[in-house]
């Protein structure tokens, strides 16, 4: 009988472990190659993980709950259907030819000490840490006693990203004689831990930080209400915005257009496109487009802030917002939009819409953005003002296009007449982009949509 190790997936570029949400099989369970065998959660995505090989589960070697780094083995399968166990060595003996994506289970102690070296212990003190603290920890070689002793300033002091790192920079910059000669009490803790505990003092005790949630009083709640607790993509949305507006001074430019040339080629062409692409024609790859042109011409809206360093990218990712079926919004985003025609930028939006509706969205659709554009018109909205989302420094809205009378200038004077109007409402990080760039930037959008080629075809 042939046992094969299924373990934890690659799921994106920047992705270095997942947790486990839910396991939709059980031991003993029938299971055929590709077939969903558990739910993984990133920091991007949730997702369902295929079976590598079809047979029978055997075991689960990690649970709902548990953090696991790509690579470490989370499950064993019987690869003949059999639901019987077998000697381990004929096991090894008849596993070397498994699918790329499992390890034999010919190395038994190199992927036990692999998964023990991957994952912290659990904190005494029932602490959170999220998945990128947990990395940055264990790639900094910081034991759980000693991540313990980290200062957090998220919520219920939680240990952000940026609190880890600035507790990594102490670490290193610590004396290396601090702890030597002294001998304290509190000498078996490291020494930059103590150091930045003596600097913090009753923050840096993960019990003196629960006692201000402890001492929290019970809400109280009047009259006929329903408590819903929010899902964990609703809680992590919640998190990043709230995270967005601490982090970036957010001001709002706003620009109306005139899109009656959109708006009249569109209804010229989208019957055709449907019937020979099978696909909508719709006006959010055309805003798009319009956006590429724009950050070529104003590249410092491309950029994002890591400290006091600005990083300019070169590559010009446009993100959409995408509605998922539980109603939550997440931001796939087309690579190098600028490189791409109305009709491969229709396509992208395309797909990346209809996988969004089907939780089919991979970690490496949503990482990699510089600039995000959100439709707000699609929900009957005039204009909005949208957060940004790190570490990106703007994003713009598109608002509902709305029949107006305007003003028409002719070489015979002016007419009043019927046009097409919408507006764009451009959320923009103060400290690195001011309002001239800011307002230039949605400007040129505006002129490029106003000024579309009638005459091209798709």
């Amino acid at each position: 009988m042939a046992l094969v190790e299924m373990v934890m997936p690659k799921m994106g570029e920047s992705i270095m472990e997942g947790t486990v949400l839910k396991w939709l099989k059980n031991v003993g369970d029938s299971i055929e190659q590709d077939e969903s065998v558990l739910e993984v959660a990133t920091d991007k995505v949730d997702t369902e993980v295929p079976a590598i090989q079809g047979g029978v589960l055997k075991e689960i070697l990690v649970q709902e709950g548990d953090v696991v780094a790509v690579g470490a083995p989370i499950a064993i399968i019987s690869t003949n259907g059999e639901d019987t166990a077998a000697p381990a060595a004929p096991a090894a003996a008849e596993a070397p030819v498994a699918a790329p994506a499992a390890q034999a289970i010919s190395q038994p102690a190199a992927a036990s000490s692999d998964a023990a070296v991957a994952k912290l212990d659990q904190p005494a003190s029932g602490r959170f840490y999220s998945p990128l603290v947990l990395n940055i920890a264990r790639e900094e070689g910081i034991s759980m006693q000693e991540l313990e002793y980290v200062p957090g300033t998220g919520k219920e002091g939680r240990v952000s990203k940026k609190d880890i790192l600035t507790y990594v920079e102490s670490r290193k910059n610590a004396p290396q004689q601090a702890a030597a000669p002294q001998a304290q009490p509190q000498a078996q803790a490291p020494a930059a831990a103590l150091q930045q505990q003596a600097a913090t003092a009753p923050a840096a005790q993960p019990q003196a930080q629960a006692a201000p949630a402890a001492s929290k009083p019970a809400a109280s709640y009047s009259g006929n209400v329903e408590i819903i607790e929010m899902d964990r993509m609703r809680k992590m949305i919640a998190d990043r915005m709230v995270d967005s507006k601490r982090v970036s001074p957010h001001v709002t430019s706003f620009v109306e257009a005139d899109v009656t040339n959109i708006v009249n080629w569109r209804n010229k062409w989208k019957n055709d496109y449907k019937k020979r692409e099978g696909e909508n024609l719709t006006f959010t790859p055309i805003f798009i487009d319009a956006i590429a042109k724009a950050i070529k011409d104003f590249p410092m809206i491309n950029v994002s802030v890591d400290g006091g360093n600005i990083i300019r990218h070169k590559d010009i990712n446009i993100g959409m917002a995408v509605a998922l079926p539980s109603g939550n919004l997440i931001v796939p985003n087309i690579k190098n939009a600028d490189q791409l025609n109305l009709n491969g930028l229709t396509k992208k939006v395309n797909d990346l819409a209809n996988r969004g509706r089907m939780n089919k969205l991979t970690p490496d659709d949503l990482a990699g953005g510089t600039y995000t554009v959100s439709n707000v018109g699609s929900f009957g909205n005039v204009m909005g003002t949208p957060i940004i989302m790190q570490p990106q420094v703007a994003i713009m809205a598109v608002g509902a296009i709305k029949k107006k009378p305007a003003v028409i200038e002719t070489p015979e004077g002016d007419l009043i007449g019927i046009r097409h109007f919408m507006f764009l409402s451009h959320s923009y990080d103060h400290r690195v982009v001011d309002g001239s760039l800011g307002g230039m930037f949605v400007r040129r959008v505006a002129d490029y949509l106003e000024n579309f080629d009638v005459n091209q075809t798709i």
